[in-house]
Order: structure tokens, then C-alpha cells, then sequence
């Protein structure tokens, strides 16, 4: 694909067809299906007893953070599983004991292992040592960590700018790997930190941000079990979030109520059995979503309109609906958004949900006398262009009932990877933090930019333009998790050098700079030992919680380093000894990075001590009902625009799902039973009377197009599976389909993608 590497590599793989089977979705989520898949998984990659030991160290006070999502543990989390069958599976995926060195990459070259699909490509195993792809080779070949950090460094120092290189973080990093590779960036001079939450979460945070005065949510864990009301929107929390049930299980139990909002009844929302009961093995489990709103793709904003226009109408019947002395004392923006809902007709924002109005009432009458509402979201709410909008919609109907700032209430925005909030928390961001930069002057001895970074979207493009001469991953496969696929692969090739810190293989070993680096670093669940001496990590989860993470197991290689070390051996190998900050005591002794994220990070105090057990909770103003760094010091009640998507006569609105075989873009395997589908991912779930119109029966082929701004890309060959989904709403899974997002439609203000509503075409094969 670029002449000056002349490596025909490809950015999709192979695309055979195997023998998809087809069943009816099952109807709940967990119980002995889900034990069962999780420890044949585990065993098959580490071994049955290997297994046994490690599953029971997972989430525990003194073991390692689950490697996969952020979900919270409990206080008194159970002693024998706490963790999911998504857990275990990343877990089997990361210890597993099949290797890959410098004799596998001997005899495959980066063009015959980019034929394979992602599936394929992480099934060879775990990374074991350092290697290099240089110019016009197709061969990695071994590299030694000294000869690594020293091309790096070399790399750098030919720059014309700081700001040509770009340093992007996974969410699987830990706080100290992400505050050092943060403070490495700065001190080289530049903010170009992209990170996986600019594709994800970073609605939430704008919204959040311009709402109630910080990015993140406001719940604990405790408040979801007596909660009154719970509403999932836009999320999946059977397939992404699998321990969430637990805690809606609790809340049901307590005499709670869910509301699902989402195009597609997902299983783990329909029923849920929990495998550490007995009624999760031989009951009936526990049904989940007392209403299900199936609305239409990117209309929650006229959903939550409606919402509010029928309760403002009860209201007025003086039912004490809205909490009127929590808007007076705590908010601005109730008159404005009372008078801009009367410019809305009921019947119009109606047709745009697709919902029935019966499902709409029995949401208001069930919201109109209850206080105790949490809302939770995930990527169905973010990845839209009205991403912000959606997520303050949201809040004004938390803000209109005071569900905000008290003991279970408020909002709950559901990270996917274990710690991105984290990363964040210690200074993994594009944008220039003022009071941040003076305690990095005052504390850490150099003077960081004042300039904006790039995010992924800016990163992209600084690459494909070729103003971006260097691309470093802390974790990651940027050209799958990205979007434009092919935009972004193009890009990553104009590199002089790319640069992957990585557990396992993926397709941006293959679609890389001229020269590329693979860096091995260990896992989460692996011991870190140094002199002798075990070392830990400390993490945040979803709810602002930061607690140590040790591992227990054997590091997969004895030539692999971790993500501190490695980090802290490129900034000895650039800045040398004559700079501020000791670059090799910092790679060897993590209490001394603790020590200076405590100085220099937001809310971190005594991390040492503190991060002990349980852990402790980051400082949250909106659980002290602290608004002062808002206009007039109050939360913002916001007006949001109806969605505007105008849809030719042959369009759908096509949104990316995970299937339950993948974490974000890891492919555990190819089935998804929770929607009925097996051995295959190149799938799109299409309302079968919408099949009939177009004349499409169970199983055709078809290509999927997408046209923005006079540029068609297509997604090749996908079978069409007849599916529950709304009419004129198309479902299909990432990263498989990512090639269809266009680099430069995003949502406003956070530049997420449109991965959530994607205008399509299909094209019979």
C-alpha cells in the first residue's frame, strides 16, 4: 500500500466465508452457560490448575484489577468469583501460554500475517521480545531493549518539532506507566497524548464538564442497589459490562425499577442469572428491564424531550413532579427549558423515537414519583454527532427531578477499558491544563507546553498529511480501533517510525511506519518483580476509585519489561541524566512516580497508604453538591437540538455493536450466543420487514457503503441476519465495519466518532 516500505500489506484481512449457524437469541444472561464458556476459555489458554489459581486472585483486595472493564468491585467483593465471563476470558486471553518470538516472526512476514483476520492474528500468543521491522523488510527481526531505546531516542531528537511526535494510551495502562509516558511527552515538549477515550467516553466528559463541573460520573457502586430507578441507555451491560447485572440484580431485589433504552433487546437487560446463587443455576434468574424503550438509533434526545414535556404537564397539576427547591438552590436554565419544550409537539418528537406512546407513558408515570434516578450510558449515547447533547439531555432530567449530589442518584457513564479513567485522572489529555502545568513547574523541575495537543482525530490527520514523523501506542491497536480504517492505515505508513508497547499481536504490528518497534511489556495479572522485589500498579475504575492491582502469575518471558520501565528507559535514553526528573530511579522504584502523581495529579493524596484494600475515592463536587466553578455557580441545565441526519430514500442508519465474543477490538472467538449468531462476524442484523421491501432474504450477501462528503467506502461482503431492531436500523460489529466511519465526522466539541449512526447503503452481491 506505500511505495516507500513496499509492504502489500492488508488492513482487513482475509475475508472467507466459514459456516455461520444460526439459532434464536438466548433470552438471558450468565448462569451455567457463561461459567462454562468462561472456564473452557481460561483452560484452553492456561491450563486448568494455572487457571483455577489465577481467576480466584482476579478483583480481589490483594490481587490484580480484571484486565478488561472498569467496572467497580464491591466493597467486600466474594471470595471465590468476582469476575465475569468476560474477565475470565481476558484473563485467558492475556496469561495464555502460547508465545511468539524471533522464530515466528522468521517465518511469517508482516504481508502474509496481514491476510489473516484479527481472530487469527491474537491467537498466536503473548509478545516475549523486543523487535524491529526495518526499512523495505517484510521480517521483524530481534532487537535488543538497549538498541530499541536508543532508536527511539535518535528518532526523536531528528524531529523539527516536539509536535511531530504523537504518543497515544490504551485504557489498559496502568497510573503509573500513564503518568510517566504523559510526563515523558511534556517534558519532550508536546501534548500530542491521544487517547482510547477521545473514540469513547469523551462526550461524556465534555457534557459532564459543561453540565456539572467535572467528566465523570457520580455514583458509587452502592448507590445502583437502592436505587428507584434505573435507566440504561445505550448500553450493552450482559455482553460489555457483565458484573453490572449483579448490582441491577440487587436493585431489583430492593424493590428497584430498570428502564432499557436501546434499538436492540439485549439479553443480559432481558433476564439475568447470577452464577454465584443457586437460582442462577437451576431457577429462573432474575428478569432485568421492567420497560424496554426500543428506540430509534440517535433519537434519545426527543425520547427525553417527550419524558420531560409529560412530566412537566403533570407538574403543572401540582403533583410535585420536578424537584423545584433543588432547581431554584442548585441549577440555572429551568425557565429556558421549560419555554423550549413547548416549541416541540408531542406528536413530532413521538415518530422521531419510533417508540409507542403506551411505553413512554408507563416511563413517566414510573419516573414522575421517584427521586433516587441514576442514568447509565455507554457508547450508544457518545458516538453520535450529537453525542455531548445526548448525554445533557440526560442530565437535565436527572437535574428537573434532584437525582443529582445525593445517596443513590445521579449519573453513571460505564468505561469500557479497565483504566482510561485513570489514564486521564494523571494527565493522559491533548488539551493544556493550566493549574496542572504550574504543579509539573513546581514540583517535577521543567516547564510543559501551553500549546493544545492533538486528539485521535487530529493525530490521524497530522499523519495522513505526514506532519507526524513518529507514532507511539502505550497499549493498543489504533488502526483497528480507529475510524476510517483505511485513512488511518495510510497514515500510520507515512511514519518514519512507529512504536507498539503491546502484550499480544494485532494489525497495527503490521500496518506500520517505516521502521517499527514492537516493545513486549507484561500483563496485569503477572508478576512485576525488580531486584528480586514485587512491585504493583494502581488503578481507577468507572466510579473514581483508585486501588493497587499485584500480579501473581510468572511473566510470560524473562526478557519482557513493563510499561514503567520501558517508558523510563526511553526518557533516560533521550534526556540522559541532565534533566529534572530521574528517569531511571522512576522506572525502578514506582513508589517515586506515586509520589509525584500525588504532587502534580487532581486529587491524588497519600496513594501509597490509601490505594491499600478497597482502595479510596478521588474527590467527585458533584457528590458534594459543589457547583462553584460553573456559571453563577450552579449546574447547567443545557438546550439541546433535535438530531439531524436527513436519510436518502435507500439509506439506513447503521450503528457498530460488539459481539459477545470481543473486548473492544480483541476477538476471543466467533460466536455470539447472546444474539444467535456462531462462527461468524461478517454480519449485519436488518428488520425483516425491511428485508422484504428490498427484496433481501436470511443470509444474502451484501456490500455496505457509506458517502460522506462525495467519498464512498465500503465495508466488503457481510450475511444479512434478520433481527428485532427497529425499522430503518441496521446493527453491525466493529471493528469489522469501522472502515465506514469517515475521519472527519465527529461529535461536536468531543470529536468522538459517528460509530453509533452511520448513514449506509446496501449493495446485493
Amino acid at each position: 500500500m506505500d511505495s516507500n516500505t513496499h509492504r502489500k500489506v492488508s488492513f482487513r484481512g482475509s475475508e472467507d466465508f466459514l459456516e455461520i449457524e444460526l439459532k434464536d437469541p438466548i433470552t438471558h444472561a450468565a448462569g451455567y452457560l457463561g461459567v462454562r464458556e468462561a472456564l473452557k476459555h481460561t483452560f484452553k489458554e492456561m491450563g486448568v490448575l494455572r487457571s483455577m489459581r489465577t481467576l480466584l486472585s482476579m478483583n480481589q483486595k490483594d490481587g490484580f484489577d480484571c484486565p478488561s472493564c472498569a467496572w467497580p468491585d464491591p466493597e467486600h467483593p466474594s471470595p471465590i468469583a468476582e469476575y465475569c465471563e468476560n474477565g475470565a476470558k481476558a484473563l485467558g486471553d492475556e496469561a495464555t501460554t502460547s508465545h511468539i518470538g524471533a522464530d515466528f516472526f522468521q517465518k511469517n512476514s508482516v504481508e502474509e500475517l496481514s491476510q489473516l483476520t484479527d481472530f487469527q492474528l491474537n491467537k498466536f500468543g503473548r509478545l516475549i521480545e523486543p523487535m524491529v521491522l526495518k526499512p523495505g523488510s517484510v521480517h521483524y527481526e530481534p532487537i535488543s531493549w538497549e538498541e530499541s531505546f536508543e532508536l527511539i531516542a535518535s528518532e526523536l531528537k531528528k524531529l523539527n518539532n516536539p509536535d511531530e511526535a504523537i504518543f497515544y494510551t490504551s485504557g489498559r495502562s496502568s497510573n503509573e506507566a500513564a503518568f510517566l509516558y504523559g510526563m515523558f511527552a511534556r517534558a519532550l515538549g508536546t501534548n500530542n497524548l491521544p487517547d482510547c477515550s477521545n473514540m469513547c467516553h469523551e462526550s461524556s466528559g465534555v457534557a459532564l464538564g459543561e453540565t456539572l463541573g467535572i467528566g465523570k460520573g457520580s455514583t458509587t457502586l452502592e448507590d445502583l442497589y437502592e436505587a428507584e430507578v434505573i435507566l440504561i441507555a445505550g448500553q450493552n451491560p450482559g455482553t460489555n459490562h457483565p458484573r453490572m447485572l449483579s448490582a441491577l440484580e440487587k436493585c431489583k431485589q430492593n424493590g428497584g425499577r430498570v428502564i432499557s433504552i436501546n434499538p436492540l433487546e439485549e439479553s443480559g437487560l432481558v433476564n439475568f442469572k447470577n452464577p454465584q446463587h443457586i437460582k442462577g443455576w437451576i431457577g429462573g434468574g432474575e428478569d432485568m428491564a421492567d420497560i424496554h424503550l426500543p428506540v430509534n438509533i440517535n433519537q434519545d434526545i426527543p425520547l427525553i424531550k417527550l419524558i420531560l414535556k409529560k412530566l412537566a404537564v403533570l407538574d403543572q397539576e401540582h403533583k410535585n413532579v420536578f424537584d423545584h427547591d433543588f432547581i431554584q438552590k442548585y441549577t440555572n436554565g429551568y425557565d429556558a427549558l421549560i419555554s423550549d419544550l413547548d416549541t416541540y409537539s408531542s406528536e413530532e418528537l413521538l415518530n422521531l423515537t419510533g417508540v409507542s406512546e403506551d411505553k413512554i407513558d408507563e416511563t413517566v408515570a414510573l419516573l414522575a414519583n421517584k427521586s433516587k434516578i441514576i442514568v447509565c450510558w455507554a457508547m450508544g449515547l457518545t458516538q453520535h454527532k450529537n453525542g455531548v447533547e445526548n448525554i445533557r439531555e440526560f442530565v437535565n432530567l436527572l437535574l428537573l427531578k434532584g437525582a443529582i449530589g445525593k445517596p443513590n442518584a445521579g449519573t453513571c457513564p460505564v468505561r469500557g477499558h479497565s483504566n482510561v479513567q485513570g489514564d486521564r485522572s494523571v494527565g493522559i489529555q491533548h488539551f493544556v491544563d493550566k493549574e496542572m502545568n504550574e504543579r509539573i513547574k513546581k514540583h517535577l523541575g521543567f516547564t510543559p507546553p501551553d500549546h493544545e495537543g492533538v486528539d485521535v482525530v487530529g493525530s490521524m490527520k497530522a499523519m495522513f498529511e505526514g506532519k507526524a514523523k513518529i507514532f507511539m501506542c502505550l497499549g493498543g491497536n489504533f488502526v483497528m480501533a480507529a475510524s476510517d480504517t483505511e485513512y488511518t492505515a495510510k497514515g500510520l505508513q507515512n511514519c518514519d517510525l512507529t512504536v507498539q508497547v503491546s502484550t499480544k499481536l494485532n494489525r497495527t504490528h503490521l500496518i506500520t511506519g517505516k521502521t517499527a518497534l514492537i516493545l513486549p511489556t507484561i500483563g496485569r495479572s503477572e508478576k512485576d518483580m525488580k531486584n528480586g522485589m514485587p512491585r504493583h500498579f494502581t488503578v481507577e475504575n468507572s466510579m473514581g476509585r483508585v486501588k493497587k492491582s499485584k500480579g501473581i502469575l510468572k511473566p510470560a518471558s524473562d526478557t519482557i519489561m513493563s510499561e514503567p520501565e520501558i517508558i523510563a528507559n526511553i526518557g533516560q535514553a533521550y534526556f540522559g541524566d541532565d534533566h529534572p526528573m530521574n528517569w531511571k530511579s522512576l522506572g525502578d522504584d514506582y513508589e517515586l512516580i506515586r509520589t509525584q502523581i500525588d504532587q502534580v495529579a487532581k486529587g491524588f493524596n497519600k496513594t501509597k497508604e490509601r490505594s491499600e484494600g478497597a482502595g479510596y475515592y478521588l474527590p467527585n463536587n458533584v457528590r458534594d453538591l459543589d457547583f462553584s466553578m460553573l456559571p453563577n455557580g450552579k449546574a447547567q441545565i443545557s438546550i439541546n437540538k433535535l438530531p439531524l441526519h436527513e436519510l436518502a430514500k435507500d439509506e439506513y442508519m447503521l450503528m457498530t455493536i460488539r459481539s459477545h465474543d470481543q473486548f473492544n477490538t480483541t476477538i476471543y472467538g466467533l460466536d455470539d450466543r447472546y444474539r444467535g449468531v456462531y462462527n461468524a462476524r461478517r454480519v449485519i442484523f436488518m428488520n425483516s420487514n425491511d428485508m422484504k421491501a428490498v427484496g433481501l432474504k436470511k443470509l444474502d450477501i451484501v456490500d455496505i457503503t457509506s458517502t460522506y462528503d462525495t467519498t464512498v467506502r465500503v465495508a466488503h461482503n457481510f450475511k444479512v441476519v434478520p433481527y428485532n431492531i427497529p425499522s430503518g436500523n441496521l446493527a453491525s460489529y466493529f471493528p469489522e465495519t469501522n472502515v465506514l466511519v469517515p475521519y472527519n465526522h465527529f461529535a461536536d466539541r468531543s470529536k468522538t466518532p459517528i460509530s453509533k449512526s452511520i448513514k449506509v447503503r446496501l449493495v446485493k452481491k
